[in-house]
Formats: structure tokens, sequence, C-alpha cells
């Protein structure tokens, strides 16, 4: 089933939801151990796909109830050449089972889409490194060659757009999203911030947005901001500027925790998920062009269901 050329969440009315902390949610709720937080890597049995399906199947079932559009963000996070290696995959299996991700969720797609919820598929990278510190930095054009593969696998495999998510220093989104553009492919850059609100390497999330339009040409469809709880980073969301336009998406943690507690915490933290619907409201008024909302590290179909309640009916009204 083809869905024909479907606009991205920056243009149009329709207002998507996403899923939330995927990882987490396997291995605090599901008790499934992930090889360095790899979730791509449960795709290589049958028994891990079906996992996989239920997972996202809960998300698209809150999105048809709530007649919203879904963006199937594929799990393929760590599925880049460093972490694939780690867990001792070569190239062509890392190509194959990025392919395979892909056709999973073509195949959620087909069960889902309708007028009613339209279904985007995003190619998901994440850092090369850590998805919480600015380590091994490169420069803009060895991360252009370094994320290339992956990018060319899931514009080679029909993916609507591709997303990289948790990325942390200017460097390496501008590299991406350089990437994308020499293979014509739609890019969505979502920064991780700390809890002053600034990416981990120390810019603002203005700034970072102003460096990377200013190096690719305003190449991003548009930017998210993730992995940080709505506290951390709505102070900054209430500075003037056309930069927060270019803001479409939202997907926060539900804990407040600094990034450095998160990584030494042995239980999840998965916060209030009524209460971080009920931030996601007043992020409306802040985001004039919000679109997308989800979650991250530590949110499940709870956080996702509170939202849809909450803020979704605002973001339609906005939109409409």
């Amino acid at each position: 089933m083809s869905t024909g050329n479907l606009p991205l969440p920056h243009h149009g009315k329709v207002k998507f939801i996403t899923d939330g902390g995927l990882e987490t949610t396997l291995i605090f709720h599901d008790g499934i151990e992930l090889p360095h937080f790899a979730s791509f890597d449960l795709l290589k049995t049958d028994a891990g796909c079906a996992r996989i399906t239920a997972y996202y199947e809960r998300y698209l079932d809150l999105a048809k109830q709530a007649q919203a559009g879904f963006i199937l963000e594929s799990p393929t996070w760590r599925a880049n050449r460093d972490w694939g290696a780690r867990i001792g995959y070569e190239e062509d299996d890392l190509a194959a089972i990025n392919r395979k991700a892909i056709a999973l969720m073509a195949e959620l797609r087909d069960r889902y889409h309708s007028d009613t919820t339209p279904c985007l598929i995003s190619g998901n990278i994440g850092p090369r490194g850590d998805g919480y510190v600015p380590s091994d930095r490169m420069t803009i054009n060895q991360a252009r060659a370094y994320h290339a593969p992956q990018i060319v696998t899931f514009t080679k495999a029909g993916v609507d757009m591709v997303s990289v998510v948790t990325i942390n220093y200017p460097e390496e989104a501008i590299g991406i999203a350089l990437a994308c553009r020499d293979v014509d492919i739609p890019c969505v850059i979502s920064f991780t911030v700390e809890t002053d609100g600034n990416l981990p390497s120390g810019e603002t999330i203005r700034d970072a947005i102003a460096m990377v339009d200013a190096e690719t040409g305003a190449y991003p469809a548009y930017y998210m901001i993730n992995c940080a709880h709505p506290d951390h980073f709505r102070d900054r969301l209430e500075e003037s500027g056309d930069w927060k336009t270019r803001i479409c998406g939202v997907r926060a943690n539900a804990s407040r925790q600094s990034h450095a507690e998160l990584d030494a915490s042995t239980h999840l933290d998965d916060g209030d998920p009524e209460e971080l619907g009920q931030l996601y409201h007043d992020l409306v008024d802040l985001l004039p062009n919000l679109a997308v909302i989800g979650g991250c590290c530590g949110t499940d179909h709870r956080h996702v269901a509170a939202m849809t309640k909450h803020a979704l009916p605002r973001l339609l009204a906005a939109g409409a």
C-alpha cells in the first residue's frame, strides 16, 4: 500500500503523535536485555520482531482513536557502524537489519494508515557516540561521511524522511543534514538538552538551530527537542524569535533527573504521566508550529496517551 506523497508534519494541518521511550520500555517494563541499548538487535528473530511490532501497535491504536497522524520512527537508533560493531554486526549485516526495520515499519503503516490516521515512516538515526555526552566529536565532513551509509540505506528502502535524535553537538547535526541533502531525503534534527536548556556541548537551542541552518541552507524540514523534562527547556522557549517556528516536535523525558543521574540510575524514573501531558498542553503556547508530540527516556504509552488527551486538542484547534 502506497500512501503517496504525504506532507510532512511542518506542512498542512495534520498533527502527529509518535512513540515513547522504546529502549527503556523494553528493558524496564518488558525485562528484555538490549546490548548497548540496541533495540534493532531484536529484529534478528521472529520473536523479537513480534515484540517490536506489539510495541508500536499500542501507540498506533492511540493515534487511530485520537484520529491523529502517526510517525513510525524505526527502531534503528543504534544501528550505525560503531554501535553495530560492538554487538558483532558487519556492515552488510547492519544494512540488512536497517532494511528489515523499515520493512517492518511499512507493514505497520499499511495496516494502520487511513485518511484520519496518516502514517509516515522515519528512518531513525542516533549519534555516533553517547546520546548524553558529546565525546569523540567529529568535524562536519567526518559526520557527513560517517552517517551517509545508513541514510542511503533508508532512502533506498523508501522512508518518508530521516530523523536524527539525541544529537548533542551541532557539527554532527550539520553533517547528517548534508548527507541527507546529498540524496535528497528530508531530514529532522532533534537536539538533546541539559537541565539548563542548552545542548551538552554548551550551545543554546537558538544558536544550534542557527548554526545548522547557516551551514546547510536551512535544509532540515524542522527541528525537535528530546531527552529532557519540559522544566529543563521551557524557559528557553519563552524567549522571542522566529527560530522557535523551526521547532515542530518535542519528545520529552518523564523524569526531571539530569542525564548524569539517569545514567547512574538502576531503576526507571517514569515521572507522572498526567503531569507530563499537562506540561505538553502548556508547550502549545510556546511553540507556534508544534505538530509532533511523543516521549523519550522513561516514557511509555501512558505518557503519550496523556499528551494526546491534554495537548492534541489544543494543537488541532490552533491549526484549524
